[in-house]
């Protein structure tokens, strides 16, 4: 028996009277979708959120192959009423002024899914909040998860809290996080491992008045290099949009001024952003996190499953969150489902689900790692097509990482190509390499960069 459970008798307990197959912690899109095909296979399933929706979130770009997972869960149409139409993005850098170069989805090697959405998180994550329950989930809001108990060969007890102080108690066959970055399980079980190969922090805010492009490109994601790190600039619908800058903790500690004064000023440091901003205006709150990249040792055990950001968050440059979100969750049914079956084989679909998951991580942080190297600028401001590795980073960009065997080949070609640059800029790049290590061994708590004092 394990007991991660931590409660008191000053309130009310509901005690053993409720019992589930599956319950599921978080209730964001992880959460929602592997809590949705779960209950389809006929499974009791409870979803526990400790906030009520809608409530905002960041991380509003999707991917195309997002798509298959919205047309799954039959919320497809939803997503297209409440988003912006996503053809591409668009890159520039510091190093090369004036210049953009622009990537379309529909010059991937899968053609099937040229486009993608930007969408305002806590419309779309209430969406498919609101569809678990329609397919029968027990959805819970404004109940948080405080302690699991594990117990060897009978259901688990898992506590809870509601927002009024009342505790309630579940006995559930098997056990899901989707905490995202609160990494419940993770924390508690003594999972949770820094990141020892990129760290870095966001600024982030909504915005009126800021310039969108013309035409098809209206609705690209920016992308801006600059000397501390990168913007996003995100069009939402309303006239509004998401800009944020990742940036190293090294900066990010220079901080003397407030919060919105600091991104104001981070802003001026990049002229491409800076010149779409002149007439803008922060709507709502500037708002910052550290601690970005962490990893749980491992993604499964007795009894549970962590999916998504409760497993892993590296970075949100390429949009990956919500993909590896729901990609992970939909992946994760088919193991919880054998689990629960009682299947003779039912390890091989678990550790398929590891395996699969930690391909396209492995995908991802590859590029991540090197995002700021002047190597990767250099080769994103000019991509080549040369034995189709353009159209391979696209469709890594699109996020098909997982099954495209065809995406292999070229992928390893432009990694060469990459270390051939790397040596070429040599100079550059071990400074930037320097610069990265450097800020990788920076600890640090939100309280010490975002200090509330300011």
């Amino acid at each position: 028996m394990v007991d991660l459970a931590r409660h008191s008798d000053a309130h009310s307990v509901h005690r053993m009277s409720d019992t589930t197959d599956a319950l599921v912690i978080g209730g964001g899109p992880g959460g929602s979708t592997i809590a949705t095909l779960l209950r389809r296979k006929g499974w009791r399933v409870v979803l526990c959120e400790k906030e009520h929706h809608p409530r905002f979130h960041v991380g509003e770009s999707l991917l195309p192959l997002n798509l298959p997972v919205f047309a799954r869960l039959g919320v497809l149409d939803q997503v297209k009423r409440i988003g912006v139409l996503k053809y591409g993005a668009d890159f520039s850098s510091h190093q090369q002024a004036d210049k953009t170069e622009t990537i379309y989805f529909s010059d991937a090697l899968d053609k099937r899914h040229p486009y993608a959405f930007h969408v305002r998180r806590s419309e779309f994550d209430h969406l498919l909040l609101k569809n678990s329950a329609a397919e029968g989930v027990v959805v819970r809001e404004g109940v948080g998860v405080k302690g699991v108990i594990f117990r060897s060969g009978q259901p688990h007890l898992v506590r809870a809290a509601d927002d009024r102080g009342d505790e309630h108690e579940w006995q559930a066959r098997f056990v899901i996080d989707a905490s995202g970055r609160d990494t419940f399980l993770a924390g508690k079980l003594g999972l949770k491992r820094k990141n020892k190969k990129h760290q870095s922090a966001a600024i982030f805010a909504h915005f009126e008045n800021v310039t969108r492009r013309i035409g098809k490109d209206e609705g690209n994601i920016s992308i801006y290099w600059f000397q501390h790190g990168w913007f996003w600039m995100i069009p939402l619908q309303g006239g509004i949009a998401s800009v944020g800058a990742v940036c190293w903790p090294e900066y990010l500690k220079t901080r003397r001024s407030h919060l919105e004064e600091f991104f104001w000023e981070t802003i001026r440091l990049c002229p491409g952003v800076h010149k779409r901003m002149q007439r803008a205006k922060v709507v709502g709150e500037v708002r910052a996190t550290g601690n970005y990249s962490y990893r749980a040792a491992r993604m499964y055990g007795d009894g549970y499953l962590l999916v998504g950001d409760a497993f892993s968050f590296i970075d949100p440059v390429f949009s990956s969150g919500v993909y590896l979100a729901m990609n992970s969750a939909a992946l994760g049914a088919e193991a919880v489902d054998a689990q629960l079956r009682g299947s003779p084989s039912a390890n091989r679909p678990m550790k398929k689900f590891d395996r699969e998951v930690r391909r396209g991580l492995r995908v991802f942080s590859w590029l991540i790692y090197r995002f700021t190297s002047p190597a990767i600028q250099e080769l994103f401001m000019a991509p080549r097509n040369v034995f189709r590795m353009k159209k391979a980073i696209i469709s890594v960009l699109a996020g098909d990482v997982f099954s495209n065997r065809a995406v292999k080949l070229p992928l390893a070609l432009f990694k060469v190509v990459y270390y051939v640059t790397w040596l070429k800029e040599l100079t550059r790049a071990w400074s930037a390499y320097r610069r990265r290590r450097r800020n990788v061994q920076i600890h640090y708590a939100d309280g010490e960069i975002f200090p509330e004092s300011l």
